[in-house]
């Protein structure tokens, strides 16, 4: 029988869920129909595109597994449908991180002015750049498939094992739970310096800009300085959901490790769901014509719920 806690829960994954699912096929149906109106694809719609795909299963998934940590399920039922669940995550958050990170490298090249050839040889072959470290970053995704069996041995000989015995059995397994436990996150360490890396060049892009306008007597205000803030502000953003999401993830691993089966768990892995539906809310607020788009939306909307 759930308690108090467990509905408390539901209803909160249930919001986020809700929240990510209206942000995300906003998203994608908006590129979609720029797509047919145009009849051209852009790079950047299509990586748009693939990163409300992706977010939109991590939902699904992460809706799935709020159900399954809810619902008492038997041991052995409880590591098959775990081992599928954490497959799904692990694939689907790869991929939704992953296309967030080439759309902020994207910015970064698309708005930053910078003479050195490096930087513009890289310009150039954009497309071929982004292609190849999203390619690189599937290495990632095999490493996590080979460490994830170990990981869930791990976790089925905890769920088999009697509470008054929890402590003998995590001195037992420490250093195996910390040694797969610092791989699985190490995966997440690259997409993090790109990220940063391309925070700073965005900012340096912006301070050098804008101390080429004050030279010039033409104020600090222009299309140009607005775009460089408009991208820092959604480049920072991803990175401090990405921590949030990353943090939540680590600190609930250790906490099922050394609380078993404590209820918090549940409570510290919303906050990692923040992060495939406050994104795109984040990118619809920091695009102006997804902005205005959203607003005529909400506008026929409220038109409608009046008429009826």
């Amino acid at each position: 029988m759930p308690t108090e806690l467990d509905i408390i829960f539901l209803i909160l994954s249930i919001a986020e869920f809700t929240i990510g699912m209206l942000g995300n096929v906003f998203l994608g149906l908006v590129k979609c129909s720029e797509w047919v109106k145009n009849q051209n694809i852009f790079f950047a719609d299509f990586i748009f595109n693939c990163l409300a795909i992706s977010r939109i299963s991590l939902l699904f998934i992460s809706l799935f597994e709020s159900l399954f940590m809810v619902a008492p399920l038997h041991v052995h039922l409880t590591y098959k449908l775990s081992k599928c669940i954490t497959l799904l995550w692990r694939i689907t958050n790869h991929l939704a991180t992953w296309l967030a990170t080439c759309l902020s490298i994207f910015y970064l090249f698309k708005i930053a002015h910078f003479s050195h050839s490096l930087f513009l040889w890289l310009k150039l072959r954009l497309n071929r750049v982004l292609l190849i470290i999203f390619v690189f970053s599937l290495f990632f995704l095999i490493l996590d498939f080979l460490l994830l069996e170990t990981f869930n041995d791990l976790l089925l000989k905890a769920s088999m094992i009697d509470k008054n015995n929890m402590t003998t059995y995590t001195d037992e397994s420490k250093a195996a739970y910390v040694k797969t436990l610092t791989l699985l996150s190490l995966t997440s360490l690259f997409p993090i310096v790109l990220l940063l890396t391309s925070s700073l060049f965005l900012f340096l892009s912006l301070v050098r800009h804008i101390r080429n306008l004050q030279l010039n007597s033409m104020g600090s205000r222009d299309s140009s300085t607005e775009a460089h803030k408009r991208a820092i502000k959604n480049v920072v953003s991803f990175l401090f959901l990405f921590l949030v999401h990353l943090f939540s993830i680590q600190l609930a691993n250790w906490v099922f490790v050394m609380l078993w089966n404590n209820q918090f768990t549940k409570f510290i892995m919303l906050a990692a769901y923040v992060f495939p539906s406050g994104h795109p809310i984040i990118l619809i607020l920091g695009n102006s014509k997804l902005r205005q788009k959203a607003l005529k939306v909400l506008w026929c909307l409220k038109s409608s719920l009046k008429k009826s």
